[in-house]
C-alpha cells in the first residue's frame, strides 16, 4: 500500500467546501460571513492561523471580501473534483493555478524524530490558507491514489462531490443515502411490470 501524504481532514474540508453549493437543488450554504465562520468552525483543519499580532486574541474577523474569495476558491475546488476523473490535466492546471494565486509554499516540518512537508501560504488571507490546505491535499490524493478517486455522485438527482479514500477505490456515490436511492430505483425498474 502506498504511503498517504495527504490529510484526510483537509480532503474532507475540500469536499465539504465544494458541497456548500448544491447546484441541482439550487442551494448555497456559503452566502454570508456567518456561514463562512460556521464552515471554518466545523473544519478546524481548514481554519487559518491567527495573525502573529493577534495570537491568543480569538478567531480572526472575517469580512465580505473573505467570503467572496472563499466562494471563488470553492469554484476552483469544485472544478477539480468534477474534472479530475475525466480530465486530470485540466484538474492539475486548476490546482496549480489556485496554489499560485494563494501564494502557497511547501515547507519541511519536524517534531522530534518525525519529518513531514506541509503547504502553507505566506499571507494571512483566509482564502489563501484554505487554498494551500485544500488544493495541496487534493493534489496529494491525485499523486498518491490517482485522479479517478475524485468525483461527482452518480445519483441522478445529486451533483455532490466526493473523494474516495477507500482501499478498493470503487466509490460512485457521495453518501450511502444516494447509493441506497440508486439501488432502490434500479430494483424497482427491474421489477416493474412492463
Amino acid at each position: 500500500m502506498r504511503d498517504a501524504c495527504y490529510s484526510p481532514l483537509a480532503v474532507q474540508a475540500a469536499v465539504d467546501l465544494a458541497n456548500t453549493l448544491r447546484p441541482v437543488k439550487g442551494e448555497d450554504a456559503l452566502e454570508t460571513v456567518e456561514q463562512l465562520r460556521d464552515f471554518l468552525d466545523d473544519h478546524p483543519a481548514a481554519e487559518p492561523p491567527s495573525p502573529a499580532a493577534n495570537r491568543g486574541a480569538g478567531p480572526r474577523r472575517l469580512t465580505r471580501a473573505d467570503l467572496a474569495e472563499v466562494r471563488a476558491l470553492r469554484e476552483t475546488v469544485r472544478g477539480v473534483l468534477e474534472r479530475a476523473n475525466a480530465d486530470a490535466v485540466e484538474a492539475a492546471a486548476l490546482i496549480n493555478d489556485g496554489l499560485r494565486r494563494g501564494r502557497a509554499t511547501p515547507v519541511l516540518c519536524h517534531e522530534g524524530d518525525r519529518w513531514w512537508t506541509e503547504v502553507t501560504s505566506d499571507t494571512d488571507r483566509c482564502s489563501a490558507h484554505l487554498a494551500a490546505t485544500m488544493l495541496s491535499a487534493l493534489a496529494a490524493v491525485i499523486a498518491t491514489l490517482g485522479p479517478a478517486r475524485l468525483g461527482v455522485c452518480a445519483g441522478p438527482t445529486c451533483r455532490a462531490t466526493f473523494v474516495d479514500l477507500s482501499r478498493n477505490g470503487s466509490k460512485q456515490y457521495c453518501t450511502r443515502t444516494c447509493a441506497h436511492r440508486a439501488s432502490v430505483a434500479a430494483y424497482r425498474s427491474r421489477h416493474s411490470p412492463r
